[in-house]
């Protein structure tokens, strides 16, 4: 597991400090002058799917030990936690695993955090990302609960594609009537994220395009990432964004959409016919650190604040330990505030690369 290290070091819930907080009540601005706007906060380590990129089963096989349920932070400790990130910034909560859909009455959590509202006043959107193999039968409760929008994981068409890269016996067709009980149950719109490993899927951009053009739902092709330590990620492996917006403009001709708000990490294009819009997030080739805004909670309750972190903050034991919302607060206040990660930026250099990192089913893609 990830290292994480406490910011309190020395002290225990019946003394800790009761210092102003930083920032003088304002929300949260990193080193580099980046506001705290996105929480994603994992749900679970668990996942019922091993993708190669993600939880590589030579790794994450049936003798590799998963955190104990004692370990996982409660409904309510996420919900206070969230309450915190909120009052410093946060506008967007996304709940990640593993396969968040795999922890036991998620639908009485997202009920929590849409109770929940910003600083203006608005409710917090909640939004969720699945590899949908559950999700035809909760997509109703889910939306039901108060969730906002989802994301599905699917990177292949063809069934030989799919397990190739999902290394399971999960069919397509599971995946796809997930999709369709989301759109049925009011999610729009739905958005499928598509990773892409060049000579193992990328022969399959074309049919995803296809396929998801004219239905509603935004497709987005993701660069195969170096996230964790034991993907075998190397350069060459990468289909860049800029590949892909080349196959798809050529038979589909594309056309340039503002970003929504800042720090949205996903590239925006149109069908120039009217067709709908994708989406090519481009962290290895195209790095958007000086843009990012997310801060991340791990299943056990530490603090990351990149996806490519190393070490994290240990905001569970304080949280248990008695500390007030003042205390955590100043906790996860001055932590944002310290952060100057700009990984995908420093990619290319020996100290970025050589760094080991957290696993992605650890932290939340």
């Amino acid at each position: 597991m990830a290292k994480a290290h406490s910011i309190i070091p020395g002290t225990s819930g019946a003394n800790l400090s009761q210092g102003p907080l930083p920032g003088g009540g304002q929300h949260a601005i990193d080193a580099m002058r980046r506001p705290l706007h996105d929480l994603r906060i994992s749900v679970t380590d668990r996942c019922n799917l091993r993708c190669t990129y993600c939880m590589p089963r030579a790794v994450f096989g049936k003798d590799y030990t998963f955190l104990p349920r004692l370990e996982l932070l409660s409904f309510e400790e996420i919900e206070r936690l969230a309450g915190l990130f909120i009052r410093l910034g946060v506008k967007k909560i996304r709940l990640t695993g593993g396969e968040p859909l795999l922890r036991r009455g998620i639908e009485q959590l997202i009920e929590k955090l849409a109770r929940l509202h910003t600083t203006s006043g608005k409710p917090v959107d909640i939004a969720l990302t699945t590899n949908a193999v559950l999700l035809s039968n909760k997509a109703r409760a889910l939306r039901d609960a108060g969730l906002s929008r989802v994301s599905v994981s699917l990177d292949g068409l063809t069934e030989e594609t799919f397990h190739r890269m999902s290394d399971s016996k999960v069919s397509v067709k599971t995946v796809l009537e997930g999709i369709a009980a989301a759109q049925r149950a009011g999610f729009a719109p739905v958005k499928v994220n598509m990773v892409l490993k060049r000579g193992v899927n990328d022969h399959e951009i074309i049919p995803m395009a296809e396929h998801f053009r004219n239905s509603g739902i935004i497709l987005r092709f993701i660069e195969y990432m170096d996230v964790g330590s034991s993907n075998g990620w190397r350069m060459d492996d990468v289909f860049t964004a800029r590949e892909i917006h080349q196959l798809i403009h050529e038979r589909y001709p594309l056309q340039a959409v503002d970003p929504g708000y800042r720090g949205e990490v996903a590239e925006r294009w149109r069908y120039a016919d009217g067709g709908g819009e994708i989406g090519l997030i481009a962290s290895v080739t195209q790095a958007y650190c000086s843009d990012c805004t997310r801060a991340r909670l791990s299943t056990d309750g530490k603090l990351y604040t990149c996806l490519f972190a190393t070490e994290g903050a240990d905001l569970r034991e304080p949280l248990r330990k008695g500390a007030d919302d003042h205390v955590l607060t100043n906790l996860i206040a001055g932590y944002w505030q310290q952060r100057s990660d700009r990984y995908s930026q420093l990619r290319n250099e020996a100290a970025a690369t050589s760094r080991p990192k957290i696993e992605m089913s650890y932290i939340g893609g």
